[in-house]
């Protein structure tokens, strides 16, 4: 699969590092390098593209400000894509309702497009948008999601020790914070994981946004991390001590003396 990325800093940087690492190894990573400033309205996007581009798959918009949406579906029409993933990490460099244009923009032309929100949302089947799950059906960004998006892991419990014994991971986050959470859960025991991960998650460097998001009443950062916890929750299974809360002043009933 040939994949374009469309980064303006740090944050896709980070992203492309990780696929790097750990794409598959018939993957094609070309990245293009976006203008850091741009006017609030592009009348001619084009201006702002280069000569040209490589050929490619699947675009995966990082674009850290609004106006690079307005210029994806030139991108896609330079490049013959099919497919785009424009991840809403943060609403001041992609509000939701210009990712919904851009989903518009882009079906006329018959590319496909989703704009998970945040992009540890993303899976084979559904991404979180407007606080809901949506579905798609796009093979291309079906299997850019077998490898990155919602992170998921396989865990190996010590019963006897009631220890976590080591964690695989299944799909990363494409930011690499599963797997980073994933080195650090060894000797972690099971009923302290689901913390220890929401832990680890604020310990790396996520960029989801940390101001309160009017969509969901929340920072996209606390849901990623939320995403997280949910992960190793389904991972651990049974292995997941459940605890029962007594109320205060609870009484049990007994059967009275007849």
């Amino acid at each position: 699969m040939r994949i374009l990325v469309l980064i303006t800093g740090e944050y896709g940087r980070r992203h492309v590092d990780n696929m790097g690492k750990h794409a598959p190894v018939d993957w094609r990573i070309e990245v293009w390098t976006t203008p850091k400033v741009l006017p609030p309205i592009l009348d001619y996007p084009e201006d702002y593209l280069p000569e040209s581009l490589p050929k490619t798959d699947l675009i995966l918009s990082l674009a850290e400000l609004p106006g690079v949406a307005e210029m994806i579906p030139d991108i896609a029409r330079m490049t013959g894509a099919r497919s785009v993933i424009a991840p809403i990490d943060s609403q001041a460099w992609l509000p939701f309702g210009l990712a919904r244009q851009l989903g518009e923009w882009l079906a006329r032309d018959g590319v496909a497009c989703v704009a998970p929100m945040p992009f540890c949302s993303l899976t084979e089947t559904h991404i979180n948008a407007l606080r809901q799950r949506t579905t798609y059906e796009d093979p291309l960004i079906r299997e850019f999601a077998r490898f990155f998006g919602q992170p998921a892991f396989s865990v190996e419990v010590d019963r006897e020790n009631t220890q976590v014994r080591n964690v695989e991971v299944t799909r990363d986050a494409c930011c690499g914070c599963a797997r980073y959470v994933a080195e650090k859960m060894a000797g972690i025991p099971p009923a302290d994981a689901l913390e220890q991960a929401g832990l680890l998650h604020h310990h790396y460097p996520c960029q989801a946004s940390m101001g309160i998001d009017p969509l969901y009443g929340d920072t996209l950062m606390h849901v990623s991390g939320n995403i997280m916890k949910d992960a190793m929750r389904e991972a651990l299974g049974d292995d997941l001590p459940v605890t029962y809360i007594r109320p205060g002043g609870f009484v049990e009933k007994t059967e009275e003396p007849r």
